[in-house]
């Protein structure tokens, strides 16, 4: 048990750096920038991304270098956190790595497919390789499924990823991958969960993982119905094997003949009663939104370091997601009006000063 020093020293320092976040003003601001070295000498010169960005040179950075930075930032933010939460710390570590690991997989996997994997080289996370078992410059210079298993060499992943090389002639099996590879991630988060956690501390994170969880595998049926036609059995294999939904409805959710269908059947679950009313443009918005809502007012009101640990840094990793997408926006030379409708914190942010 943690002692009660200890855990109002967690609380007090969480909630302290939650309070140095970007107000309602702070994104205003950055959506009247022009450019991305705008974006980033904004950052640098008016918040607490200051000290992250401090080398950084606003006349000739790109997007992805600022990217890497930002979440340099969370990563520290968190294992500074990490180290006092003397519970479950050392074990909740890993989650932002594993998942970061899981990113990069992806990333290059997709640009294996596009048939430039050399294109990773530019985005390597340098941050990473202090946490990392994947040796991140060999997964920069593959040219093969092989190379890829390679590279994922002494970690759990070349053996998940083993059964998914692909044949000549057929599409690399992505959504698999991508199922496979965050199913052991989440089956990592809630066996430390299950070990290292009980009571109200153990079911405030079970809610905020499941529900998220929910709110994916609702939103992966709607888009394999819509966009692919996709079948049942595809569909129950794409789904991650968690949430709180009842195994009933689920199954009538995915043979369900459209997506309306499934959206009626979500308005009976507890999370879709909660939850689908929150204003969205398409269904993959909504577990993004939830969680940042959920960990808004866990942040606030939970007395459960570990629950407040893992709100900070999901609300913060939101902040930093937002911020990339004001970067795409000005990029792609959308108007402010338009990139605020796919920014997450601003229209839920309070803070106005």
């Amino acid at each position: 048990m943690l002692s009660t020093f200890s855990s109002n020293a967690i609380l007090s320092k969480a909630r302290a750096m939650y309070g140095r976040r970007l107000t309602k003003q702070n994104y205003r601001e950055l959506l009247a920038c022009q450019s991305v070295g705008e974006v980033a000498s904004y950052l640098k010169t008016r918040t607490v991304y200051s000290k992250a960005l401090a080398g950084i040179d606003q006349n000739s950075v790109h997007r992805g270098q600022l990217e890497a930075k930002l979440k340099q930032k969370l990563f520290e933010d968190y294992a500074s956190l990490c180290r006092y939460e003397i519970s479950v710390g050392d074990h909740f570590a890993q989650y932002p790595i594993m998942r970061s690991e899981i990113e990069q997989i992806l990333h290059s996997i997709l640009l294996l497919e596009a048939g430039t994997p050399e294109d990773y080289l530019f985005s390597l996370p340098m941050y990473l390789t202090r946490h990392t078992h994947i040796n991140l410059t060999s997964l920069s210079q593959i040219k093969s499924y092989d190379d890829l298993l390679s590279a994922l060499s002494h970690t759990p992943y070349q053996k998940l990823l083993e059964g998914f090389k692909p044949i000549k002639g057929i599409p690399i099996n992505y959504t698999g991958i991508e199922n496979t590879l965050y199913t052991y991630l989440y089956n990592s988060v809630f066996e430390v969960i299950d070990r290292y956690t009980h009571g109200e501390t153990a079911r405030q994170l079970r809610d905020i993982f499941n529900s998220y969880i929910d709110l994916i595998n609702y939103a992966r049926m709607i888009r394999l119905k819509t966009s692919y036609n996709a079948g049942p059995d595809f569909i129950r294999s794409s789904l991650l094997p968690f949430g709180n939904i009842n195994k009933r409805i689920l199954n009538e959710m995915i043979e369900a003949e459209n997506a309306d269908a499934v959206t009626k059947l979500m308005e009976q679950t507890t999370v879709g009663k909660h939850f689908l009313k929150i204003e969205h443009s398409y269904a993959g918005e909504i577990s993004s939104r939830v969680k940042y809502m959920t960990c808004r007012h866990d942040i606030h009101f939970s007395t459960h370091p570990s629950v407040v640990m893992i709100s900070y840094t999901f609300i913060m990793e939101t902040e930093v997601r937002d911020i990339i997408t004001i970067v795409e926006g000005i990029r792609y030379k959308l108007p402010p009006e338009e990139i605020v409708k796919l920014l997450v914190v601003y229209h839920f942010n309070e803070r106005s000063d």
